[in-house]
């Protein structure tokens, strides 16, 4: 039988191409947004329906995961794609936003992967897939929500694997590094009050270096094609770093360790912890 993949947040970018991709290769596609009309060139494509989906919304969850059941009869692959990014300074980020934050990329993953696993233990078989970031691992400027919620998603799968080990699932994640897309235009909110003077030098060279065209390595292809790669390899492997500078990012923190790299990484705009 056609095998189906469910996948968040596939209005654009790397969700998008990804859903593009399981479907040049015959697989059946549940493709969920908050969006349904923006996904029009998805729905023309063979094999794939767009169901409305609010990883924010635990009702549009169930909905959009019933109604991919009643289309195709079953979810092989889940990926947790949707995201959004609060970047700035934590001086400056209304609880909102932080709120917003946890809720899309950590909650709102846990309650998605909640809703389909019924269908998975039932069948005693499945795959799990969670987009991480580079910032995952490796943290960057003014993204302490945005790269803390990665931290997060990070840890959520390590521990996951024990509990789906139990019941035939596995569990991976695939770890994007910089990517040419419009998460930037689209997912990123920044916060800023130029009145905190202190910060606005590293807020501006945060802006400039995520504007800049030399930091996106890669489109959103590739990080879709690892995505396929993860689900479709069968080797029992759980991290995947998509993008030049994800891997030499993931490489050098093995070699170094952590705190090496981030005083490197600090030194880079310009800053070093207060004690050196």
């Amino acid at each position: 039988m056609t095998r189906v993949v469910f996948i968040t947040g596939a209005s654009s970018g790397i969700g998008q191409a990804t859903a593009k991709r399981f479907a040049a290769e015959g697989w059946n596609v549940a493709a969920t947004m908050r969006n349904p009309e923006d996904g029009a060139d998805l729905a023309a494509l063979e094999g794939t329906a767009v169901f409305r989906c609010d990883v924010t919304d635990s009702d549009s969850i169930a909905d959009a995961v019933s109604s991919a059941l009643d289309r195709f009869g079953a979810i092989d692959v889940l990926v947790n794609n949707a995201g959004y990014g609060c970047y700035g300074p934590l001086e400056a980020t209304p609880r909102k936003k932080m709120v917003q934050q946890f809720d899309t990329n950590v909650v709102g993953l846990l309650e998605t992967t909640k809703a389909v696993l019924p269908h998975f233990r039932a069948r005693k078989q499945g795959k799990i897939i969670n987009i991480s970031s580079m910032g995952g691992r490796v943290a960057g400027p003014l993204a302490t929500l945005y790269y803390g919620s990665k931290f997060a998603v990070e840890g959520i799968s390590e521990s996951l694997c024990f509990e789906m080990a139990a019941i035939g699932v596995t569990v991976k994640v695939v770890a994007p590094g910089f990517v040419a897309s419009d998460f930037n235009s689209r997912s990123i909110d920044i916060s800023n009050d130029p009145l905190m003077s202190e910060y606005q030098e590293v807020v501006q060279a945060m802006i400039a270096h995520r504007a800049s065209g030399e930091t996106y390595r890669s489109d959103c292809d590739r990080p879709a094609s690892v995505i396929y790669e993860a689900a479709t390899d069968g080797l029992s492997k759980f991290r995947y770093a998509s993008g030049d500078d994800c891997e030499d990012a993931m490489a050098e923190l093995e070699r170094r360790g952590g705190e090496a790299l981030l005083r490197d990484r600090l030194a880079a705009y310009g800053l070093k912890f207060p004690t050196d």
